[in-house]
């Protein structure tokens, strides 16, 4: 079969995807710029340091070349949003002119751009060319045929169906939206929200809290994404509460052990350096801070781990201030 699909990252996510391609009957190339890994996916068909204890299938081909990428008329992005245009500058990533499926969540620090900002600030892609792959979906349970059930957005109905027929089997579900702002918004602010159920856990408080965490989580998710130009209805969904609550709740999630550490007292720094995988959250904390002020939305939760994280605000004292807020009514 013709090697026409790309993943640019073969960390847990752009490897699961990889697996879910090669299920399909697809022959998929996974670029990394690890020989080490390349040689492990290629020769022993594992990926130990991201996935442990599970077996690719042969037809997973990984690569260090980024030409190969080049090549494919269908390009995955999976690596870390803060390093996107990093990697695709040092490595001489060409994207224009091809579908891009985007399996990234998070917001560039400084810039203030998704995924589909950025590629479009780098004149590599535009919105008929991008889609944006996004729901509860990790990748430790993907990989192992769990039950999943996602969605894909894009500006481009055909792009999404395409990218519909490329994933959907008996155990990935794939729904189509054309809500690709609303998609990223909720993929992204989801994993800070998530730091601070992490924090409730950490704090051993109790699930009143941490249900409504989650749900006014969501509301400020929503206030944000409303204002950039989301349809609020994509926040009920797959990419908004699916996403929210696999993230606030699950053991696979990272974003989450990040507030459990920080609750039991360890310094960030510490955290992140003994995490072998980076945790959007903490960098999307600040961006999404900032794109409240940019747009006048009150998120007084995003608020408080912003405190948290970047100026040391203790996590019991955020909990007692948004308390104390003024009160307001529910639809606020």
């Amino acid at each position: 079969m013709k090697h026409s699909i790309g993943i640019i990252g073969a960390g847990g996510w752009g490897t699961a995807m990889a697996g879910i391609l090669a299920e399909n009957g697809h022959a998929p190339f996974l670029w990394t710029r690890s020989e080490t890994i390349a040689n492990e996916i290629n020769e022993r068909h594992t990926n130990a340091r991201f996935l442990p204890n599970v077996t690719l299938m042969n037809d997973i081909i990984a690569t260090t070349d980024a030409s190969v990428i080049n090549d494919c008329s269908t390009i995955i992005i999976s690596v870390p949003t803060q390093f996107i245009r990093q990697v695709i500058l040092d490595h001489g990533f060409d994207l224009k002119n091809k579908y891009i499926i985007n399996g990234s969540k998070g917001i560039e620090r400084g810039t203030l751009l998704t995924v589909s900002g950025i590629l479009h600030d780098m004149n590599q892609c535009d919105s008929m060319h991008y889609s944006v792959l996004s729901g509860p979906s990790h990748a430790e349970e993907t990989i192992r045929k769990v039950p999943t059930t996602v969605m894909v957005a894009s500006a481009n109905p055909e792009l999404a169906h395409h990218v519909q027929s490329l994933f959907n089997n008996q155990y990935f579900r794939v729904y189509t939206s054309g809500d690709t702002i609303g998609a990223e918004i909720g993929g992204s602010l989801k994993n800070v929200i998530a730091i601070a159920a992490g924090i409730i856990d950490g704090l051993d408080i109790g699930d009143n809290t941490k249900a409504a965490l989650i749900t006014r989580g969501l509301e400020e998710i929503a206030r944000l994404g409303m204002a950039m130009g989301a349809n609020p209805r994509t926040f009920a969904g797959l990419s908004g509460l699916g996403d929210l609550y696999v993230t606030c709740s699950s053991r696979h999630s990272r974003n989450r052990h990040v507030g459990e550490a920080i609750a039991k007292g360890k310094h960030l720094s510490m955290i992140l350096e003994e995490m072998s995988m980076i945790a959007e959250g903490v960098t999307t904390a600040e961006s999404a801070w900032e794109l409240s002020q940019k747009h006048h939305v009150d998120m007084p939760i995003v608020e408080q781990m912003y405190l948290i994280l970047f100026h040391q605000k203790d996590p019991a004292q955020a909990i007692t201030d948004l308390m104390i807020r003024a009160r307001k009514a529910e639809t606020h």
